[in-house]
């Protein structure tokens, strides 16, 4: 039986390789959260990808479990088992099946309010799917203009509440949002709770109100930071103050 520090071969290696970067285009998440959701360094992974170092079968089912796909093309290597709950999310997610939330599944356009500019908005795409590995649908951000913030992690659809949590974990730092379920046209709108950024190592919690478009509702979305004079700019603020003006979420005054 192979150990896990059994090296596939050159070729094996190869073709491991090769699949790992169509995974990483086809999903567009970079090498960084890859490694991290493997939990493998970035220099291994680095290593393995470029061919200076062979994958060994540990690194390899990580990655399998990570991508939620199969790696390995021989059949003398054993395949990493599928879940044992199936199509079913863990407990601490809500226990939902995959069909039940199907209707989640999509592409959106997410909206807030600039941290940094009060009169502008922070558009970026979120993209909301199911994950075979982790039984749990999974969502994953994209096209944001600060790049090194962007997240991805779980979602939570727990039946108790009526409300949707997207929630990043990092080594216990957490960034949470919250979202009512959608609207009849597709639309969630809720509280995002994170920290802001400030000078040197300054980190202040902020919260804020947050809007997901199906982005077949949006033509011609545009991303990045909005300003006044955008085609967009009045519409996504209306999807922002329809947030608290229906109300979907409430800011109390301190």
């Amino acid at each position: 039986m192979p150990t896990p520090d059994t090296q596939l071969s050159a070729e094996q290696s190869r073709q491991v390789a090769e699949t790992i970067r169509e995974e990483i285009a086809r999903r567009r998440i970079s090498r960084q959260s890859l490694a991290e959701q493997a939990k493998l360094s970035l220099s291994t992974l680095e290593k393995v990808l470029g061919g200076r170092r062979p994958f060994t079968l540990a690194t390899t089912v990580r990655l399998e479990q990570a991508l939620g796909v199969s790696l390995r093309k021989t059949p003398d290597l054993p395949v990493a088992a599928p879940p044992a709950n199936g199509d079913v999310a863990p407990d601490g997610l809500g226990a939902y099946s995959r069909r039940a939330v199907a209707w989640i599944e999509g592409t959106y356009v997410t909206i807030r309010p600039s941290f940094g500019d009060k009169e502008a908005i922070f558009a970026y795409r979120t993209e909301i799917a199911w994950d075979a590995a982790a039984s749990s649908l999974v969502f994953h951000e994209s096209e944001r203009q600060d790049a090194a913030y962007t997240q991805y992690g779980e979602v939570a659809v727990p039946n108790q509440s009526g409300h949707i949590y997207l929630v990043t974990n990092r080594h216990g730092q957490h960034r949470l949002i919250t979202v009512a379920r959608p609207t009849i046209s597709g639309e969630m709108y809720g509280i995002i709770t994170t920290l802001l950024a400030g000078r040197g190592s300054l980190l202040t919690p902020i919260a804020a109100p947050i809007a997901y478009l199906p982005i077949k509702l949006v033509p011609g979305p545009t991303l990045g930071r909005i300003s006044p004079n955008d085609a967009n700019y009045a519409a996504y603020r209306q999807h922002l103050r329809r947030t608290i003006d229906e109300p979907f979420a409430m800011f109390l005054p301190g």
